[in-house]
C-alpha cells in the first residue's frame, strides 16, 4: 500500500503513516513514515521528515532523519539539517545546512 498526495494538494499539520507515501504535493507541518517516502518534483516539505528509506525530487525545508538510505535526486534541494545512515547524491541535488551521514547518528 502506497499513500499518494497528488500535486495540487496542500496539507497542513502532522502528518503520519504506517505505509510508504508518494508525495507530489505540498505538506507544512511534520511528516513520519514507517517505511518509505519517494518525492516528485513537485513534492513539499516545510517540516521535519522522519522515515526508513527517502528518494527525493522535491524540496524540503526543515531537518530530514533516514535510518536508512537517503538518494537525492537531480532536482533535489534540501534546506536544513540531514540525518541519514547512507546518502546517495546525484549531480545537480543541492542541500543547504548541517549534513550527518552513518551508523553513529543512530545508536
Amino acid at each position: 500500500m502506497t499513500c499518494i498526495i497528488a500535486s495540487g494538494t496542500r496539507i497542513e499539520g502532522k502528518f503520519s503513516t504506517t505505509e510508504d507515501i508518494r508525495l507530489d504535493g505540498t505538506i507544512i507541518g511534520d511528516v513520519k513514515c514507517e517505511k518509505r517516502v519517494v518525492m516528485g518534483k513537485t513534492g513539499k516539505v516545510e517540516g521535519n521528515v522522519i522515515t526508513v528509506d527517502s528518494a527525493v525530487r522535491g524540496n524540503v525545508k526543515g531537518e530530514i532523519k533516514v535510518s536508512g538510505t537517503l538518494h537525492l535526486h537531480e532536482t533535489a534541494k534540501i534546506d536544513g539539517t540531514i540525518i541519514a545512515r547512507k546518502m546517495v547524491v546525484d549531480s545537480g541535488a543541492s542541500y543547504s545546512g548541517d549534513c550527518r551521514v552513518g551508523d553513529q547518528h543512530f545508536k
